[in-house]
């Protein structure tokens, strides 16, 4: 793409290696290829690179013929100095398959011209795309701001992959040739362009995981309630579409199957590899693997991170050489993935126990408690469409699932059994989006210290907890307190429809049971309680007509049914069947205590095809707490949904550039002043009073101190908090967390977020205060932390806010260079 003769001028020496430009990457197909720097001894790979290339691909690129590079370019092409000349390459195992590079124009300053080239065996799966990216961010590292490259007109697929970047381009057209002109500033639609291809390709990467037509059981034994037997017997009692190959060294047969001595001796094609050999003996296992052109890899084995630094260094090596090989990984340490769809039925875990098939995606990080959920999720009677345990999580995470569970037609609702969080910035974007469409239910253990169990490649997070489950819910995930809330809920979800407001129709036959239900509902906010007594002699007709009357009126939005057998005599056995005639197709949802059950009860089922319950069944709970409980969740998540998302404003006057040099000059030069850091947020709109001031308790007409901290999280990025700014607050740690840039919604709920909210908005007859302008502030300092990464911590306190205005009264400002650009401003890349 860049015309005429490469320049042979020399001179540059391959000095100051950047390694913190490398990367692993997951491409559209769902492989993965590493990218690194170029270095001067690539000359062998560049030079098999270009043997393999087409004569088409090396005229677009060179515009001429070129059969082969003579010495003096192949030199040329491999010595950079990593500042006005940087190359990438992508490698697959030990070879170059692609390559981009810039080189700074000398008449141009801020520019360089850019250029890259796949080979042709690699084109179609968006490396030309990732490539872009990175070379973007090493461009931007080293203070360009543009691009310029040259393209011929009929060589339409570059010419695409420029215009789709999502970049500002201007294009010209000269001496036959189009020069296209990126600016490198990251923009809404260009970090847009760059989720929805990480969206593409992570779940097409979790896709060919959990569909393989292949699969292979290494490390496949004879020995009875061995891990490798275990993996393979549920594998053939799960009755797996394809075929399934045992690998022992010496066996002929494992199970009645015949056996291989290793991957490479299988004469057909293998998608995935079940790995279950002692963890000494897997990184061989890998390189067979990659031979193989397997797939990914479930790597069931331990003895890795969970042992300590040892274990973890081989688990680091584990993943780098299966990425290299384009193969993702589950685990080490796991139980395993299952898929239930009828035209796979896998069964790749050491579970004993599998559900059916059901509208639930479940995400668990813990192998050994993976046993255990999957025995309720089936004691339960709820169905899976999806099961994946990531053991360690050297790899394949949370994260991952929630970008293939989004386009999966078969997930209705996504648990997630969390221990650590590898990217909560990623997870919280990822999780907005998803929970517009599909709930998500999680359960994050660790509330206590907020650590990190041994062996997972995640940081213990720096927030306390209360403040995590703000951003969670900030991102519409229901975080629940454990694992039979995380059942009790995901029942409701799976089968019935959202609520479309809190009010709520209390049916029963037991007075005791309908206080107990009326109790639940008020001391969880539920509004316009009604409650009907039928009595204990109650039959099937009288609820019947009192469930449709529930249904039918227009100010109840959901109904708890509760049913107990009386004392004295039988009961009415068509109940059931009445309760389910009637919930069938009714918008809203019907929740039971029937008869102490817990679950999905065969009475309240609708039966599926394979026997499991069907969309329409009733969730059962053995207290009505219970069922009140779990409602008073799936209500609040409903109402998160039907709220707008919101908008991010748009600040006149705002001077971001301005901003980001004082700031580069302050990092430089030492830490700001009190009248320069009132410069920096002036440049946002906001104005400080001038000269120190006391903070003191001021009198009611005064209005009301409070508090804002803007603070970069090393794990969530920039987070504002907000409170009253004096001691009780302190003290009861009344503080509401956001992640920033705030919408108008987001600033609004941040306000009224907090326990002492009521003394802005009118306390007892008070004036309200003016909360408005309090939430552009708030809108005002986020924009400040999204846009300023080394803002470490600015402190806003007090903010006097009275009935006509805002007073930022004192200020604090901390500053520090970050370790690296935010994920979602960075390039794709695989932690």
């Amino acid at each position: 793409m860049a015309a005429g003769e490469p320049c042979l001028t020399l001179g540059y020496v391959t000095e100051g290696y950047p390694d913190q430009w490398e990367a692993d990457v997951v491409l559209t197909d769902g492989g993965t290829a590493h990218l690194r720097p170029v270095r001067s001894d690539d000359a062998e790979l560049l030079r098999a690179f270009y043997a393999r290339l087409s004569p088409e691909s090396i005229y677009y690129r060179f515009f001429s013929p070129r059969p082969q590079l003579t010495e003096r370019e192949i030199e040329h092409f491999t010595t950079v100095d990593y500042d006005r000349r940087v190359a990438l390459i992508a490698t697959i195992g030990d070879s170059m398959i692609a390559v981009v590079r810039y080189d700074q124009l000398p008449d141009r300053p801020g520019i360089a011209e850019v250029a890259f080239l796949v080979e042709d065996a690699h084109q179609g799966r968006g490396l030309g795309a990732v490539l872009l990216e990175h070379i973007a961010a090493a461009a931007r590292e080293r203070g360009l701001n543009r691009f310029v490259a040259s393209v011929l007109p009929d060589n339409r697929r570059m010419t695409r992959v420029f215009r789709e970047a999502g970049y500002q381009a201007e294009q010209r057209f000269e001496d036959g040739v189009i020069e296209l002109v990126l600016d490198l500033e990251p923009t809404e639609t260009s970090v847009e362009v760059m989720a929805a291809r990480e969206h593409r390709a992570e779940s097409r990467s979790i896709q060919r995981l959990l569909f393989p037509r292949s699969v292979a059981v290494v490390g496949a034994s004879r020995a009875e309630h061995s891990v490798g037997q275990t993996v393979l017997r549920n594998l053939l009692h799960g009755d797996f579409s394809g075929p399934i190959y045992p690998v022992h060294p010496t066996a002929t047969a494992v199970a009645g199957v015949r056996a291989y001595a290793s991957v490479l001796d299988i004469p057909d094609d293998v998608d995935l590899a079940v790995v279950a050999v002692r963890a000494d003996s897997v990184h061989q296992v890998v390189e067979q693997c990659a031979g193989k052109g397997v797939h990914g890899l479930v790597v069931v084995s331990s003895g890795f991170g969970e042992t300590g630094p040892e274990g973890r260094a081989s688990q680091t090596e584990l993943v780098r050489l299966a990425r290299a090989y384009g193969m993702r990984v589950v685990g080490p340490n796991c139980l395993g993935i299952a898929n239930t769809d009828p035209e796979v039925r896998l069964n790749a875990t050491l579970a004993p126990t599998m559900p059916g098939r059901g509208p639930v995606g479940f995400f668990s990080q813990s192998g050994a408690l993976g046993i255990a959920i999957l025995q309720r999720t089936a004691e339960r009677g709820l169905g899976l469409s999806t099961f994946v345990s990531a053991g360690n999580r050297a790899d394949v995470s949370g994260n991952d699932l929630m970008q293939y569970w989004e386009e999966d037609h078969a997930t209705k609702a996504v648990l997630l059994y969390l221990e650590s969080l590898g990217n909560p910035r990623k997870f919280t974007r990822l999780a907005r989006r998803l929970s517009r469409r599909k709930p998500i239910v999680a359960v994050k253990s660790g509330r206590s210290t907020q650590g990190v169990p041994i062996g997972h490649a995640a940081r213990a997070l720096s927030l306390p907890d209360h403040a995590v489950s703000a951003l969670f819910a900030q991102a519409g995930v229901i975080r629940v307190e454990d694992l039979s809330e995380l059942f009790d809920v995901a029942q409701l979800l799976a089968y019935q429809p959202l609520p479309a407001g809190d009010r709520i129709a209390i049916i029963d036959n037991s007075d005791s049971l309908g206080l107990l239900a009326q109790d639940a509902a008020a001391a969880l906010g539920l509004e316009g309680r009604r409650r009907i007594d039928l009595g204990p002699l109650a039959d099937a007709d009288e609820y019947e007509a009192a469930l449709a009357e529930a249904l039918q009126d227009d100010t109840v939005d959901a109904v708890v049914a509760l049913f107990t057998p009386p004392t004295i005599g039988g009961y009415d056995v068509r109940v059931p069947e009445k309760i389910l005639r009637l919930a069938a197709g009714s918008p809203k949802p019907i929740v039971a205590t029937y008869l102490g059950s817990k679950g999905m009860p065969a009475d309240l089922r609708v039966p599926g095809p394979d026997g499991w319950a069907a969309e329409g069944s009733i969730p059962s709970y053995p207290a009505p707490e219970d069922a009140v409980r779990a409602l008073a969740y799936v209500i609040r998540y409903a109402q998160w949904r039907q709220r707008p998302p919101g908008r991010l404003p748009e600040f006149a006057g705002t001077d971001r550039r301005r901003a980001r040099s004082l700031v580069e000059e302050w990092l430089e030069k030492g830490p700001p002043t009190q009248d320069q850091t009132a410069e920096l947020l002036a440049c946002y709109g906001i104005t400080v009073a001038p000269g120190p001031s006391e903070t003191v308790a001021p009198a009611p007409s005064d209005g009301v101190p409070t508090r804002i901290v803007a603070l970069e999280d090393p794990s969530f990025g920039a987070v504002i908090s907000f409170g009253l700014s004096d001691e009780t607050a302190a003290l009861l740690d009344d503080r509401a967390y956001r992640l920033a840039p705030l919408t108008d919604v987001e600033a609004a709920e941040l306000v009224r977020a907090i326990r002492t909210a009521p003394l802005l908005l009118g306390h007892r007859g008070a004036d309200p205060v003016d909360v408005a302008s309090l939430e552009e502030l708030l809108q005002r300092v986020a924009k400040l932390a999204h846009d300023l990464p080394e803002v470490a911590r600015l402190v806003l306190d007090p903010v006097q806010v009275t009935p006509t205005g805002i007073n930022v009264q004192d200020v604090t400002l901390r500053l520090e260079r970050p370790i690296g650009p935010r994920p979602e401003l960075g390039p794709r890349r695989l932690p």
